[in-house]
């Protein structure tokens, strides 16, 4: 008798020690094959569905990031709309009186303010390095995941924070996941003048980890129960609005929410933030998750333009 129970017993715990509890992005998750090479990454097949590729924002940042940077598109800065593109050398050579007439020309044939900002943005496909960083996302992913945070973050800031590249930003953030020096060692890393855990892969991804767990999402949850606004998180405008915090902090984010007034959770919040400024919420942060959706729409076009086979992990 002692030995069945021994045995029922042993049976009883190696079922709960392999048994992996099942998250709700485990039916985002994709297997995509080229040659011998096989990878776990986030689809984006929601942000597909819900309509988020059909805003002109992220339409217009695909082309940006996939634009060649001595080319520039001429836009409506509140809309994103594309007026033009041309060669960034022929917009240079003209003298402020022409660049300020052709403005003027824009606003009028569009019905536009006078004070209607036109941006001249160049293309970013040199900073961009899609093909570079896509090695690193199935790892982004698993490490997300090893720590039971949601892995679409993972892939998200890879794609757009420091892609497939270690640079260190003007303000000092570094590393694949681009974190500040500070923010990186209140999360556990080393950073010092002979030490900067943060150009190693696994460590940053563990200090972006625990920032996105402990911080960002509890922060956004704050914001958004103080409204009693209604979310899900793994809804897209949610994970949208976390990016957010991510980058701009919840101080940024607070401000412009409080600007807004939303009376609903849902996408047309992000659509707000992106024509709101507050506090230190401007046009950087109002193109964060701009960038997050391009980038994903992109790394969609071009895994299933290029792959062998691309698989729902979840069937």
């Amino acid at each position: 008798m002692q030995k069945t129970l021994s045995l029922l017993s042993l049976l009883f715990l190696t079922s709960i020690s392999y048994s992996q509890p099942f998250n709700s992005w485990d039916e985002e998750k994709i297997e995509v094959k080229k040659g011998d090479v096989q990878n776990t990454i986030l689809s984006a097949h929601d942000i597909i569905s819900e309509g988020w590729a059909e805003l002109p924002q992220p339409k217009f940042w695909k082309q940006i990031m996939t634009l060649a940077p001595d080319s520039c598109l001429v836009n409506i800065a509140e809309s994103r709309v594309i007026v033009a593109k041309m060669s960034l050398r022929d917009w240079n050579a003209q003298s402020d009186l022409e660049k300020n007439n052709y403005r003027d020309s824009i606003r009028a044939s569009y019905g536009l303010t006078s004070d209607a900002r036109i941006f001249v943005t160049s293309g970013k496909n040199d900073f961009y390095k899609f093909d570079v960083v896509y090695n690193s996302l199935s790892d982004g992913v698993e490490a997300f995941e090893s720590y039971d945070v949601d892995p679409w973050y993972a892939q998200a800031i890879l794609l757009i924070e420091s892609p497939g590249q270690l640079k260190k930003s003007r303000a000092g953030a570094y590393g694949p996941f681009q974190l500040m020096p500070a923010v990186a060692r209140a999360q556990g890393l080393t950073v010092n003048k002979y030490t900067d855990e943060r150009e190693d892969f696994y460590r940053s991804a563990y200090g972006a980890s625990r920032l996105i767990s402990r911080v960002c999402i509890p922060e956004a949850k704050r914001i958004l129960d103080n409204r009693g606004l209604k979310y899900k998180e793994d809804d897209i405008w949610f994970r949208l609005f976390v990016l957010h915090v991510y980058h701009a902090g919840a101080g940024n984010v607070s401000a412009v929410i409080d600007k807004i007034a939303p009376q609903t959770g849902s996408m047309e919040i992000i659509k707000e933030m992106w024509q709101n400024t507050a506090a230190s919420f401007g046009n950087n942060s109002q193109n964060y998750s701009q960038l997050a959706l391009a980038s994903q729409l992109i790394l969609h076009d071009k895994v299933h333009a290029d792959s062998d086979y691309v698989l729902k992990c979840a069937e």
